[in-house]
């Protein structure tokens, strides 16, 4: 199973090919939904990398 730290850059990934389809097409509602994967993306990757780095510091 994947961690957090690379769904989370896959699902950054993924809303940037939705973001920019939208903007190709001009469907400003997929352009949007794929900011906000981004977004959430960017927050499941931070999370990933702060509780690797809580399990290191307390060695895991």
């Amino acid at each position: 199973m994947a961690n957090n730290v690379t769904k989370g850059k896959w699902n950054q990934f993924k809303g940037k090919v939705k973001e920019e389809s939208g903007k190709l097409t001009g469907n400003k509602s997929q352009e949007i939904r794929g900011a906000a994967e981004q977004a959430a993306g960017k927050v499941q990757e931070e999370y990933g990398k702060a509780k690797k780095a809580i399990k290191k510091a307390i060695g895991d």
